[in-house]
């Protein structure tokens, strides 16, 4: 095929040197479809284009727009995950102010196995006019905090920039809810807008640590005794963690991400999979009870991902 184009360019550009230069328009389109032909075959990097010189091409257009071929064309309304376009128009208008309100009616098959639905009360209850909160913190804690049943989740300075987290900060200022900072330490732009805060800490005890990367109770009782922290949470593992998960690259740590977490400036960042400061579930309840001490009878907590039935019962 390669050849045949070759020889239709060849063709095209002597018919328009020789005959007429309306042979022009033809020419070039040969000549760069020849050129990219030949440069296909003598590549090495795609096994594809070797094989299929110029209409391999086509290959690698067609994945280019795949997502939005299966986004406007394959996928319903309510396929998308993880959240479906029916929940990002809405998203979207309510963000825009637009609409707040969603009439009855469904795409969805309500018959099928697994789909959740609400039944009515002969006695409804009227709606409060204040959104419901739960108390977090036993009787051993001082200072316990009502929570609101939605919050924002942990991301971290560092893996988000500056001003996502004064968005996300100002949104649960706004909101009355609260804001978990991740593991990334405790930096101004969560503090800076005032929501309620909960300060996660990893096992870099990134914000709290020494310099040798030990907890740093110190520097941790200075920063949890703040108004903006109503909770501490110790991480224990979380289920993205594998792989490339608490990574930051060298590249991303700047002087104030190296300053909020403790770290060298510019050096890759990797938070161990392992915690120092325990190694028992009677260490580790311990510890938390210490964190909840440190903090000034705050509530203190922990997450992690289960993988073993007996360990977690053991914490129990």
């Amino acid at each position: 095929m390669v050849a045949v184009v070759v020889g239709a360019a060849l063709a095209a550009v002597g018919l328009a040197v020789a005959v007429s230069p309306w042979w022009w328009p033809a020419a070039v389109p040969l000549a760069l479809l020849g050129a990219v032909g030949v440069w296909d075959l003598v590549q090495r990097r795609h096994s594809v284009l070797r094989n299929y010189p110029v209409i391999g091409h086509a290959r690698f257009l067609l994945e280019r727009i795949r997502p939005e071929l299966q986004q406007y064309f394959v996928e319903r309304n309510f396929d998308g995950r993880p959240f479906d376009r029916d929940i990002r128009s809405i998203v979207y208008e309510r963000a825009k102010g637009t609409a707040a309100e969603e009439p009855f009616g469904t795409e969805r098959d309500v018959y099928q196995a697994g789909y959740e639905y609400l039944v009515p009360s002969m006695a409804p209850r009227p709606v409060p006019e204040d959104p419901p909160r739960v108390r977090i913190g036993g009787p051993d804690c001082t200072r316990p905090y009502d929570m609101a049943l939605l919050n924002v989740s942990a991301m971290s300075f560092g893996s988000l920039s500056a001003n996502a987290v004064l968005a996300l900060n100002r949104g649960a200022a706004a909101g009355g809810f609260a804001h978990d900072t991740g593991e990334g330490g405790l930096s101004e732009y969560h503090l800076r807008p005032g929501g309620d805060l909960v300060w996660e800490i990893g096992t870099g005890y990134f914000g709290c640590r020494t310099r040798e990367g030990d907890f740093d109770p110190g520097e941790f009782a200075e920063k949890a005794s703040g108004d903006s922290v109503k909770c501490v949470s110790l991480k224990l593992s979380q289920g993205a963690k594998p792989g490339i998960g608490g990574v930051l690259p060298g590249a991303k740590v700047n002087a104030e991400i190296a300053r909020v977490r403790d770290v060298p400036e510019g050096r890759t960042v990797v938070s161990p999979p392992y915690h120092r400061v325990f190694s028992t579930p009677r260490e580790l309840v311990r510890f938390i009870a210490r964190m909840r001490e440190l903090s000034g009878g705050k509530p203190a907590g922990f997450k992690l991902c289960p993988g073993s039935r007996r360990q977690f019962l053991a914490v129990c």
